[in-house]
């Protein structure tokens, strides 16, 4: 038997045998139906982790398993581990892309296609970035499958997964929490919406359960037909990590325990503890919109800001992301000056990234300046003729190979020593507040030096005297306790240890009071105090003050 590792490749990683059983048990709550003849699949089955489990908690010992996966290794030890498991010697497993025997395209004259075969399916497929497997498989996938824009490979799994499930058959699977809350999510939720009776969706957050890149979620739905309009109230949990502790907290011995006593709250566990919150799936009109726990509390709340808000960051502001060079060991790090070149200071700009930026504060001293070699002219950007800098140019030849390995940016007839995303000059120079796309806490500050920003950071910038009024308001409602918790309320994107995502997706919907009203004009002349001094002390005051004055301007305090 060939050897194999402990980590698949193409973004798959072994199910730990906890939650492979714990899925299984979730699958068998659900299906009442489970006799030989039911056929389960598993469309990349790895060691056959799931499908094991699958076997060790139903109540017969022989029922109809099928098992794919690309990997011939893991497809053995598959295989040997379900015939030992069982009595059924017509288990089938095939060493083929799954994708290829299910696809989304309609050839009935394909004998190779099969449709509507499985009566449960328990799955973890791949999590891959579709960019990442090149160009020919992401095309491929595309005209397959009708997708466009940045998806995971586990959509079209999603997609051939559906196709393969009979009417009224379950579905169980593992794949990355990102569908459910972010942009590039919502047409797989819109289609697991039109598909689906979604029985439960469990976000498993920063858990860590198993070995993966990747915070993972467990959704569970029945097969519905297309005349099929029953309304199903679909249960939502999830679990994260938290530092919002008493020290009074109940332990249990395992993640599962907690998920399985289903009583919301936070926990203890190995050391850890974790906020448990558990509900219903939030309805929305909308089908496309992030999935949220319905909570009236937070609803009541919620709805007491959007009757106070004057307008949305998006209604005046573009949010925009920063630099991004994709060759940042040659522009950004400085390595110039390990090879001994002096890059003209013409081509050298000042940074801000997520490193230097603090709540209120700038770093000044953590400043690295950068290659830029772009410039406005007439507000419009131009790139320098990299001839004229002859130490710049050297550097850039010894490195020419890596740069212009970044096809798409020579497809785009760019030149070779350009950055992909330079935004326009013109706006670095603008009063501008800038924030970290990962962090813990709110870090939102104001900047007038006319450095540029790092693609790991986004900025909103002020084009006028009455925009930068509205910048510094914007500044303050965004550092605000009540905007992280309308944030948390909203957008449940997170990553480990407690770290949020301020994407501008979500930070463009953020809801700004009416700039004329008294509490908003104290605001912005407190921002201006807070931006103005270096005293830490003096600034902590003046934010909790801040705080107070954000609750008032939203109708939440008088």
């Amino acid at each position: 038997m060939k050897k194999v590792s402990g980590k698949k490749k193409t973004g798959a990683t072994f199910t730990p045998p906890a939650l492979a059983d714990f899925l299984a048990d979730k699958i068998l709550h659900y299906y009442k139906n489970l006799n030989e003849n039911v056929c389960v699949l598993d469309p990349a089955c790895g060691d056959g982790a799931l499908l094991s489990s699958m076997y060790k908690k139903a109540d017969i010992k022989s029922f109809n398993v099928i098992g794919y996966d690309t990997n011939e290794a893991y497809l053995e030890i598959a295989k040997d581990l379900i015939r030992k498991l069982s009595n059924n010697t017509d288990s089938q497993f095939y060493n083929i892309d799954f994708l290829s025997v299910c696809p989304n395209i309609p050839d009935i004259f394909d004998k190779n296609i099969k449709r509507e075969f499985a009566d449960i399916i328990i799955a973890n497929p791949p999590y891959v970035r579709t960019q990442v497997l090149g160009a020919e498989k992401t095309q491929q996938l595309a005209r397959d499958f009708g997708l466009t824009g940045r998806v995971d490979l586990y959509y079209p799994f999603f997609m051939a997964m559906t196709n393969a499930l009979k009417i009224g058959g379950i579905l169980g699977v593992i794949t990355s929490n990102r569908y459910i809350s972010t942009k590039s999510g919502s047409d797989i939720r819109k289609y697991l919406l039109a598909n689906y009776h979604i029985l439960e969706i469990i976000d498993l957050g920063d858990t860590k359960l198993f070995d993966a890149a990747v915070l993972p979620a467990i959704f569970i739905g029945i097969k519905k037909s297309q005349t099929d309009n029953a309304v199903v109230k679909p249960k939502y949990s999830n679990i994260y990590e938290t530092r919002e502790i008493t020290g009074k907290e109940k332990s249990y011995n395992t993640i599962f325990d907690v998920i399985n006593a289903d009583k919301p709250g936070i926990f203890k566990v190995d050391n850890l503890y974790y906020e448990y919150k558990s509900g219903n799936l939030k309805s929305n009109t909308d089908k496309s919109s992030v999935w949220q726990l319905e909570d009236g509390t937070v609803e009541s709340w919620t709805s007491q800001i959007e009757k106070n808000t004057a307008f949305r960051i998006k209604d005046r502001f573009k949010v925009r992301v920063g630099v991004k060079s994709c060759a940042d060991n040659i522009f950004i790090t400085q390595l110039w000056r390990e090879e001994g070149f002096e890059i003209e200071e013409k081509l050298l700009r000042p940074m801000l990234s997520q490193e230097n930026i603090d709540t209120w504060n700038i770093d000044r001293n953590a400043i690295i300046k950068v290659i830029y070699p772009h410039y406005s002219e007439n507000g419009q950007r131009k790139v320098f003729d990299i001839s004229e800098f002859p130490n710049a140019q050297m550097y850039m030849e010894s490195h020419r190979e890596q740069l212009e390995k970044r096809k798409y940016l020579i497809e785009a007839k760019r030149n070779w020593f350009e950055y992909w995303v330079p935004q326009n000059p013109a706006l670095w120079e603008v009063p501008k507040v800038v924030f970290p796309d990962i962090s813990v806490k709110p870090r939102f500050c104001f900047d007038k030096t006319g450095a540029i920003v790092n693609g790991n950071c986004y900025w909103i910038c002020a084009q006028s005297h009455e925009e930068e009024k509205l910048l510094l308001l914007i500044e303050g409602v965004c550092n605000s306790t009540i905007m992280t918790k309308y944030h948390d309320a909203k957008f449940t994107n997170k990553l480990y240890s407690g770290r949020r995502r301020y994407l501008t997706q979500y930070v463009e919907e953020y809801p700004i009071p009416e700039p004329s009203s008294i509490a908003s004009k104290q605001i912005v002349s407190l921002v201006e105090r807070i931006n103005n001094t270096s005293d830490k002390i003096k600034k902590s005051i003046l934010a909790s003050e801040v705080d107070k004055l954000v609750e008032i301007a939203f109708g939440l305090k008088d």
